[in-house]
């Protein structure tokens, strides 16, 4: 699929929240319905904060190589640390980027028969350089839950559901960060810079370095250029949504393209999912809804897991493989993902 269309995704204004709550639910539900994805301007973000997320992201980035593999992923068995360019996986492709995850601070948990996604709860690896880079990156993460938690009420309410229903799912959440570089593609071999997939959680919200592009939606077999838009994050939302809506919303497929010439850029995918041990059935939408909700999507290379734990151990072992071999082999094979 190659065809290139002129469409553009919805522009949706979070301060519509206090002015107009029943309109911004109603354009809530249809940008997700309709796409999947919109552009969020009015979300609060402070634009200094946003300038110092790239200045430090870019200052780790340019480090000397092993002073970035200090915190290599390989040596995390929670899947947390830096990634070299082509470590990661999709759909058994390398993604020309590299990045750092993170994720909550816990204490690393072994897992059970009964829940084997515990193996993703554990600390994060932080740099020791540039000393800033945690500290801006936890009040990057602050901010996002804030703006995640306002738009899942919204879904909420625009769906027919009790605003408390995942209260206790989302008490402690396992809300995951990258701070991604993506180089620029040095040929036209390496134009995946992560190839087409759909996000394994709840909802995203993505900030990319302004004046960069290469986002890529897809809709109705053509693909949209999602190119950033002024001080506003990039929102979607994930396969978690997906089943709990049993198919009235879907998660979109959706692809970095990296080409000669482009240079390289920052990006930072915010992922705000519910505890590991929650598992999603449908809700009970209102009879509208429901008759145009065909459930959840069919693939034969993505199964959709009901758990978000076993969802989030399918997106982590497949696209991370050095970790998954090293640490979790045994694991893997029994649960078949």
């Amino acid at each position: 699929m190659t065809t290139m269309t002129t469409s553009t995704l919805p522009i949706i204004d979070l301060r519509e929240v206090e002015t107009d709550p029943l309109g911004f639910q109603e354009r809530l539900s249809a940008a997700t319905r309709d796409f999947g994805f919109f552009y969020l301007v009015g979300h609060g973000i402070p634009r200094d904060l946003s300038d110092e997320l790239v200045t430090v992201a870019r200052r780790f980035f340019a480090l000397p190589e092993e002073k970035k593999l200090s915190i290599e992923k390989i040596n995390s068995q929670h899947f947390r640390g830096y990634s070299r360019v082509g470590d990661e996986l999709t759909k058994g492709a390398q993604d020309w980027r590299e990045q750092v995850d993170v994720g909550p601070e816990t204490q690393p948990r072994a897992a059970t028969a009964e829940e084997p996604w515990l193996v993703l709860e554990g600390p994060n690896l932080w740099p020791a350089e540039p000393a800033d880079f945690r500290g801006i990156v936890e009040e990057w993460t602050r901010h996002n839950e804030r703006v995640a938690r306002t738009l899942l009420h919204g879904w909420l309410g625009a769906l027919g559901q009790p605003a408390d229903l995942l209260a206790d799912d989302f008490r402690a959440p396992d809300a995951r960060l990258k701070i991604v570089r993506y180089p620029e593609a040095p040929d036209t071999d390496h134009g995946q810079g992560v190839g087409e997939h759909k996000d394994f959680g709840f909802l995203t919200l993505l900030f990319v370095e302004p004046g960069k592009g290469g986002l890529q939606v897809e809709k109705d077999g053509a693909w949209i250029e999602a190119e950033p838009l002024e001080d506003a994050l990039i929102v979607n939302i994930g396969e978690m949504l997906e089943a709990a809506t049993d198919g009235y919303l879907r998660a979109t497929n959706h692809r970095v393209v990296s080409r000669p010439g482009d240079g390289d850029r920052i990006s930072v995918p915010y992922f705000f999912n519910p505890g590991l041990g929650t598992t999603f059935h449908p809700w009970d939408l209102p009879a509208e809804l429901a008759a145009a909700a065909p459930g959840v999507e069919v693939q034969d290379h993505n199964k959709i897991y009901d758990t978000y734990g076993l969802n989030a151990l399918k997106m982590w072992f497949r696209s991370h493989p050095g970790v998954t071999d090293l640490h979790h082999r045994a694991l893997a094979d029994r649960l078949g993902i």
